[in-house]
């Protein structure tokens, strides 16, 4: 495990700023620039532990033949750059991407929440292109009229022409469902987001919700009352610590409050964790948390947070190798799906089959 330290002493700063920077304090003067520093730094040594960079190293093989030297591709992000902060899990994607971009010795261009796509010389100089995150059906049919290979990175556009690497969030949520129900846990809340599909909110929508919805269904248990659901203008806001701190408040709210609360993601957990301690709440004993994503952060909240592991870094990664495979011929589409692995930890109790 990385620990504060380590982090402090990558960027120069104090392991209370780090800590600080970590956990979302508003409080905190602090550059953007080191703010950056610090959540790349922790995502990217949380993830390049020296045993992960050796079998990096001796697994990859670059491909043959060689793409051009001077090949520049150019990477869409569904995020603005200070968003993309908000959630390290987004960082560790754009890093993936980066550092495979470096092994194939490709140039990158950013874009940043579809700035600059409409006639865009960054696009036409680009021999493909790598999106991270959901775009608007709008924007997905202006990068079809480019002609030019594009890659999905955590969305599938569920079209059949593009090709895309990420996680399946359902069957992630049904993992984490049922190690909750073998440990005992019988009223489990939900926090999340609306699902937007053309502008229009969808409840119960979105892949984690959906399918907690469906789980508990099966079982006849749903109880509409344990879903606290935020909904903001753009999918990107939907999902903040901000709205997880809301949500949880709503759910505590009720008569007979959850024995644990899943979230959407860690941020959402964050803010739950917050809104949970203000009202004396002890998290794990009397209501556990759990989440997704396993951001750097968890492993330094008290207690540290019970959260699936989804690989950031290797579907960035992942990306750039499916765009250069289909630069270099490959004319059929690939859907790859990582699998996740769920940390628990000391904000649940662990079901008696974890290690």
């Amino acid at each position: 495990m990385v620990t504060l330290s380590e982090i402090a002493k990558a960027v120069g700063v104090s392991s209370s700023t780090v800590s600080r920077v970590l956990n979302y304090d508003q409080t905190l003067s602090i550059s953007e620039s080191k703010r950056q520093a610090i959540i790349e730094t922790a995502e990217a040594l949380n993830y390049e532990t020296p045993r992960n960079r050796n079998r990096r190293t001796l697994a990859f093989e670059p491909f043959s033949p060689s793409l051009p030297g001077s090949t520049s591709i150019a990477i869409l992000h569904f995020l603005k750059p200070d968003e993309e902060l908000s959630d390290p899990y987004y960082v560790g994607v754009r890093l993936g991407i980066e550092r495979r971009c470096h092994d194939h010795k490709l140039e990158i261009a950013k874009i940043f929440n579809g700035d600059e796509l409409r006639d865009s010389s960054v696009l036409q100089a680009a021999v493909g292109m790598i999106v991270i995150g959901k775009l608007h059906p709008s924007m997905i049919d202006e990068l079809t009229q480019t002609g030019k290979p594009v890659i999905f990175a955590d969305f599938n556009p569920q079209l059949d022409a593009f090709d895309c690497v990420l996680s399946d969030l359902g069957k992630a949520t049904r993992a984490i469902l049922d190690g909750l129900e073998s440990a005992g846990y019988q009223r489990i809340g939900f926090i999340g987001g609306y699902e937007l599909l053309d502008d229009q909110a969808v409840m119960y929508g979105e892949q984690r919700c959906k399918a907690y919805v469906e789980w508990h269904e099966r079982r006849n248990a749903f109880d509409a009352s344990l879903i606290a659901l935020g909904q903001a203008e753009t999918y990107a806001r939907n999902l903040r610590l901000e709205t997880g701190y809301e949500q949880a408040r709503q759910l505590l709210s009720l008569h007979k409050r959850p024995d644990a609360i899943l979230c959407a993601n860690d941020n959402m957990a964050i803010g739950a964790y917050r809104a949970l301690q203000e009202a004396g709440v002890a998290i794990a004993h009397d209501i556990a948390v759990i989440s997704f994503n396993d951001i750097p952060v968890t492993q330094f909240l008290n207690p540290p947070l019970s959260t699936m592991h989804i690989p950031g870094e290797p579907i960035g990664e992942t990306a750039v190798d499916l765009l250069v495979e289909r630069l270099l011929g490959r004319d059929y589409t690939k859907h790859v799906t990582i699998p996740t692995q769920m940390r628990w930890r000391d904000s649940c109790r662990r079901p008696p089959t974890a290690e």
